[in-house]
C-alpha cells in the first residue's frame, strides 16, 4: 500500500488500534514514545510511523506533541467571558488568533434561565511565572470589549485524558473500579537551561519529524547531548511537569473524509458540599466518558459550582445519559448536589497555551506593554 492510499479514517481497524493508545496512554516522558505506541497497540513500529504520518498530513490528527502539566508551570484558569452578542465573534477570533496565552476557545450555551448563561465565551488562559493572570485577563477584557469575566483556577485535577476513539460506544455509567487520582496544582521553578530543553520538548512534530530516534533532533535544537536532554526530561517528569505524549485528533471539525470524531462537547457543573470537593471529584473522575474533571470554584455567577467535567460524543442524548449516570452515582454514595447544569460547546478552536516567561516578555515588547505592569 502506498503512502497516497493509506487510510486516514479513525474507523480503519489499524488506525483505531494505534489511536486507542496514542491519544492518551503514553504517560510522562518516554525515551521512545512511538515504540511504546507500537508495543501497546500490537502494531509494528514502521506501520505506526506511516499511519500517524498519514493521519497528520490528512488532517485526521491535528497535532503530535509531548504535553506538559501546564498548571504546574504557569498560573492558569478557565475563564468565562460576558460580552455583548455583537462582539462575540470578534472576541473569539482575537483570543484564538492574537493571544498566545489563551488555549481552548469555545462558545458555550445553556438554558437561558440558568445561572451563568449570559457568559457565552469560555477560554483557558495560562500566564507564565512572574506575571499576573488577573492583569492579563483585564488586558483582554479591554481589548475585546467584554463586560466582565470570571477566573476559575483549578485547585486540583481528577481526570485528564482524551481517548476519543476509545470512548466510542461506551455505556453510560462506565467507570473505573478505583477512585480517580488527585493531581494537585503546584508550581515548579525551572532554570533557563531547563526552559530551553522544555521548549524543544513541547514543540509539536511535523510528519517528517516522526522517526524512531525521536528526540535526537530536539536535543540538537536545545544545544545539549541526547543523554542530557533525556535526563533533564526525566527529572522534569519526576517533578510533575510532564504530561503525556499524544496524537491529538481533529475532533471539532469535519474531516476531509466526511468523518466527525465528535459532535458535542459538554461542560458538566456540580455544586457539592464544601469540604467534599476532593471526594466528589474522585468519584466523578472515575467515569470513563470524561476527558477532564477538576475542582474549580464557579462562584455566585454559577451558583457556586465546584466540580466540573468535560465529555465529548456524537449524540447529545447519550452524553446526557452519561451525566445522569454520574448524578445517580453521586446520590447513591451520599454526596448531595445542590445544583447542576450543562454548558454545551458550539464554535471551538484549540491550541496549546504559551507558558514561557521569555515569550511573554517578547509579547509585551511587541504590544508596547511594560512587562513590569503585568507582573504578579
Amino acid at each position: 500500500m502506498t503512502v497516497a492510499t493509506l487510510p486516514v479514517e479513525t474507523t480503519d481497524p489499524v488506525n483505531a488500534r494505534i489511536l486507542a493508545v496514542s491519544e492518551d496512554k503514553i504517560q510522562g516522558f518516554q525515551r521512545d514514545p512511538l515504540g511504546e505506541v507500537a508495543r501497546l497497540s500490537g502494531v509494528e513500529l514502521p506501520v505506526v510511523l506511516e499511519r500517524i504520518q498519514a493521519m497528520l498530513r490528512g488532517g485526521t490528527i491535528r497535532r503530535v506533541r509531548q504535553t506538559l502539566m501546564a498548571n504546574n508551570l504557569a498560573d492558569g484558569a478557565l475563564v468565562a467571558w460576558q460580552l455583548p452578542a455583537e462582539r462575540l465573534d470578534a472576541a473569539f477570533d482575537h483570543m484564538f488568533q492574537q493571544d498566545p496565552f489563551s488555549g481552548h476557545v469555545v462558545v458555550r450555551s445553556a438554558d437561558p434561565a440558568t445561572p451563568g448563561s449570559n457568559y457565552k465565551l469560555w477560554t483557558t488562559l495560562k500566564v507564565p511565572q512572574g506575571f499576573s493572570l488577573e492583569k492579563h485577563a483585564e488586558h483582554l477584557r479591554k481589548k475585546v470589549g467584554a463586560e466582565k469575566f470570571r477566573l476559575m483556577p483549578a485547585k486540583c485535577l481528577f481526570a485528564l485524558g482524551v481517548g476519543h476513539v476509545r470512548r466510542r460506544g461506551m455505556e453510560p455509567g462506565s467507570k473505573a473500579d478505583e477512585l480517580a487520582n488527585v493531581i494537585d496544582v503546584k508550581t515548579a521553578e525551572l532554570t533557563d537551561a531547563e526552559w530551553r530543553i522544555l521548549t524543544a520538548l513541547k514543540r509539536e512534530f511535523a510528519a517528517e519529524e516522526l522517526v524512531p530516534d525521536l528526540w535526537r533532533a530536539r536535543a540538537q535544537e536545545a544545544s545539549v547531548s541526547l543523554e542530557n536532554f533525556c535526563e533533564v526530561a526525566e527529572d522534569l517528569n519526576r517533578r510533575g511537569v510532564i504530561g503525556r505524549f499524544s496524537t491529538f485528533l481533529e475532533h471539532v471539525k469535519q474531516l476531509a473524509s466526511g468523518e466527525r470524531v465528535t459532535r458535542f462537547n459538554a461542560l458538566f457543573h456540580w455544586a457539592v458540599p464544601v469540604g467534599r470537593e476532593r471526594e466528589a471529584g474522585r468519584e466523578v473522575g472515575r467515569h470513563h466518558i470524561l476527558t477532564h474533571a477538576y475542582w474549580r470554584e464557579g462562584g455566585p455567577e454559577f451558583r457556586n459550582v465546584n466540580v466540573m467535567g468535560v465529555a465529548h460524543g456524537t449524540d447529545r442524548d447519550v452524553l446526557l445519559a452519561h451525566k445522569a449516570a454520574i448524578d445517580a452515582h453521586l446520590a447513591a454514595i451520599g454526596i448531595s448536589v445542590a445544583y447542576t447544569n450543562v454548558f454545551w460547546g458550539g464554535r471551538s478552536e484549540i491550541k496549546p497555551s504559551e507558558i514561557s516567561p521569555l515569550v511573554y516578555r517578547e509579547w509585551c515588547a511587541k504590544h508596547g506593554i511594560d512587562p513590569a505592569t503585568m507582573a504578579g
